[in-house]
């Protein structure tokens, strides 16, 4: 009996790179235009997945042209999850144009800084529909399909904020916890359905949108001394964990909250 389990433990780790390939699967990809989604989309493609964008812009040309050449095909939608009635359907229509959804990553956001008492709330509101409410109903409505297949791989993209509180970000960070507990309690419901749901939460990250905290003179300093590893992060580091994530070499993992932080949270 040992002697059986160590050969199908050999027959399976001497195709471990073969684990990873996600060749000819397709992906959404949220807010993939710029940054930490865009580095995610190419991460994606290149491991072999065929991705699906949706910006509220709608225009992602850049995140096109990589995956193109990347051998990878490209569809571009458009859509503020910020409303409900623009997230309606975005599933169905990845389906009809690829014929099928396998992976499912939740990177769209937006950011207000405002102490709590003068927080607005129609951006409070707008905040947690982008973060936390789109990645719900993505999520329901791509395990329709998932489910189908009897695998799909629903990837949330969290914060450092689904642990800590931040500074005058209280819709964010509220979002963010709200976005680790959702991730847990959809792994739980749908791990019997092969549907693997689990979130990534960086720490800081070099972005368009990260450079005014990281150019301010107090906020940025401070930062930089605590992460042990002395740097912010580029977003293609997030990369390697998302196609783990999305591939079949993650088969066992349900419902993690897996930080990438250069040892934050450690300190």
């Amino acid at each position: 009996m040992r002697g059986s389990t160590l050969a199908g433990l050999s027959e399976r780790t001497s195709m471990i790179l073969d684990l990873f390939k996600l060749d000819d699967r397709v992906a959404i990809v949220t807010g993939a235009s710029r940054g930490i989604g865009q580095a995610l989309a190419l991460g994606l493609a290149q491991a072999g997945a065929d991705v699906a964008c949706i910006t509220r812009s709608g225009n992602a040309e850049e995140t096109r042209a990589l995956v193109e050449r990347s051998g990878r095909r490209f569809l571009d939608l458009k859509a503020d999850l910020g409303k409900d009635d623009e997230r309606a359907g975005l599933a169905q229509k990845v389906v009809d144009e690829f014929g099928r959804l396998d992976i499912l990553v939740n990177n769209a956001g937006v950011t207000h800084r405002y102490l709590p008492e003068e927080y607005p709330l129609e951006e409070w509101r707008y905040l947690l529909d982008v973060h936390l409410h789109a990645a719900f109903e993505l999520a329901v409505q791509s395990a329709e399909f998932m489910a189908e297949r009897g695998r799909g791989r629903i990837i949330n993209i969290g914060s450092l904020m689904c642990y800590e509180a931040g500074l005058n970000v209280s819709a964010y960070a509220a979002a963010k916890h709200a976005l680790a507990g959702l991730t847990k309690s959809l792994a739980v419901s749908w791990a019997p359905r092969g549907i693997n749901v689990n979130c990534i939460a960086p720490g800081y990250i070099e972005t368009e949108l990260s450079g005014v905290l990281q150019d301010d003179p107090v906020r940025g300093p401070q930062i930089l001394e605590r992460i042990p590893l002395g740097r912010w992060a580029q977003p293609d580091e997030l990369a390697g964990l998302c196609v783990y994530l999305a591939s079949d070499a993650c088969s066992y993992m349900h419902g993690s909250v897996i930080p990438i932080d250069g040892g934050w949270l450690s300190r």
